[in-house]
């Protein structure tokens, strides 16, 4: 895929924004109407639209770990943007996190249409049809992969399946989330039936067949946990076996592998390796940068000092959880490989630890937004996982089926003890573990239905300091943008909480 981010250079000087009163309208239609006019073109226009997975892994760290039990991430000094998202603060609507969900998504959504528009409309240029169909498919994927990551967020969001002029799209209020859920699954079977299974060297890292199939079992998936009585991500369906049988799909289709060790999942030098369902690349040292930033999100600068290395944006500590921690088995490899426990700064010692997953000291770019690390939005080993999930919650399989796929994750952490008889929280707990630093530990816990015991639990051991508000139901999700309120009064109406 590194040759689609040459190809993005120009695609995103020309698909470039240029509305900031309301986020879902990033492309002028007087470019638009003179861009697509060649085969390239349409491929272009596509790559643009994954330009807009840029910003998605820095996004679940700050939205998903920092919302978990995974950081205990209070200030230290100062107020810091992360700490109402870790406090379960109500006046956050104005928080750059939450504002840059909407936006980015929105920004993704409106090329794809725009895209799917040309191609109705200008796509007869394209004269090899399996091509056309592709990249039809690679436009639905990702317009449902950005409305899947809304939802979760947000609850109800605005459908926009075509593009429209500002004055079109302040009309446009919420829609229910069973109607968002209707589009994310429509453009994701289209996209299960028309992407490649592979792709030549040039584009590694497209979406294929199976990177729909794990997305759409995990929709299904989420769609079937509680609805906690709010408007947000779970349904209360039951859709386990429609998800199994799509997880089962990607596993018999042999294109993926449970690598032996842990660490070379995550390797700088073993990136699109077995364990890659879908990941978001990124490539070093092009004009304008095109690498990624989620590296050191979670990393305070002053380690960095203390390597060495130049400052990278880290700022202040967001400490890992002490519980957390405490859960690590002796010998296990994913603590010590996931998390720096202290170090010296200026001949002070710093006893807290943090996530240090994604950091390669020999690899840390001159330009601290210029990480060469791809971010693994879905890997293999959360295939199986997922399917004993489902297995758990009554999709056909066996006791002896879950207890294996566990016990195979804990023996390549390096433990020798197996399990049997493992439960729903037993599943998670090893999930919380063996994803941790991946943004996945939030969405674990609204979709197992365990967030209304495991959170209260958490503060009360956790918060020393006093600082977090009890946990509510309604902040499972989280408020619409404030930006966004205030475009035209009466069109959105705020998340009950807020």
């Amino acid at each position: 895929m590194k040759k689609i981010f040459y190809f993005i250079l120009l695609s995103t000087a020309i698909f470039s924004s240029c509305s900031e009163d309301l986020n879902l309208l990033p492309i002028s239609s007087a470019t638009t109407e003179t861009f697509y006019k060649s085969t390239n073109d349409f491929i272009q226009g596509v790559n643009a639209i994954y330009a807009d997975l840029k910003t998605y892994p820095d996004r679940q760290l700050n939205l998903s770990e920092t919302r978990s039990d995974n950081l205990y991430a209070v200030s230290d000094g100062g107020v810091r943007d992360w700490e109402g998202i870790n406090s379960f603060h109500k006046t956050i609507a104005a928080n750059p996190y939450i504002a840059e969900a909407w936006l980015t998504n929105y920004n993704g959504i409106y090329r794809a249409n725009v895209l799917l528009a040309q191609l109705e409309k200008n796509g007869s240029v394209i004269t090899d049809a399996t091509l056309k169909k592709r990249l039809e498919a690679e436009a639905k994927f990702l317009r449902a992969f950005y409305y899947f990551d809304l939802v979760r967020w947000f609850g109800k969001v605005p459908v926009i399946e075509a593009p429209m002029s500002v004055s079109e799209a302040i009309t446009i209020p919420r829609s229910p989330v069973t109607d968002v859920y209707n589009l994310i699954i429509s453009d994701l079977q289209f996209a299960a039936g028309n992407l490649s299974e592979t792709y030549a060297a040039a584009d590694k890292g497209r979406a294929t067949t199976f990177s729909a199939k794990g997305i759409l079992a995990l929709v299904h998936m989420t769609r079937s946990g509680s609805t906690y009585s709010i408007e947000g991500p779970g349904l209360g369906l039951n859709e386990w076996s429609q998800a199994i049988t799509l997880l089962n799909s990607v596993i018999d289709s042999k294109k993926f592998s449970f690598l032996d060790s842990y660490t070379n999942i995550f390797s700088f030098t073993n990136e699109n390796n077995a364990e890659v369902v879908f990941d978001i690349q990124y490539v070093t040292g092009l004009s304008p940068v095109l690498g990624s930033t989620f590296a050191w999100v979670l990393v305070p600068d002053t380690y960095f000092q203390s390597q060495g290395k130049a400052v990278q944006g880290g700022l202040m500590m967001r400490p890992v959880s002490e519980m957390l921690i405490s859960s690590y088995e002796t010998g296990d490899v994913r603590k010590n490989f996931s998390i720096q426990t202290g170090y010296v700064y200026n001949g002070v010692s710093e006893p807290r630890s943090f996530f240090k997953k994604y950091v390669d000291l020999t690899k840390v770019p001159t330009n601290r937004l210029d990480w060469p690390i791809n971010f693994i939005a879905l890997r293999y080993t959360d295939i199986l996982m997922l399917k004993a999930e489902c297995i758990l919650k009554g999709a056909s399989g066996t006791q002896a089926e879950v207890d294996a796929i566990v016990n195979q994750v804990r023996q390549r952490a390096g433990l020798t003890t197996t399990v049997s008889n493992v439960k729903l929280a037993d599943l998670m707990a090893e999930r919380q573990k063996e994803f941790t630093a991946e943004g996945s530990r939030w969405h674990d816990l609204v979709r197992s239905g365990l967030v209304e015991t495991v959170m209260p639990s958490w503060i009360a051991g956790e918060d020393i300091l006093k600082q977090i508000q009890p946990f509510q139901k309604n902040y499972i999700i989280y408020p619409i943008p404030q930006s966004e309120i205030d475009v035209k009064s009466g069109l959105y109406e705020q998340n009950p909480g807020y």
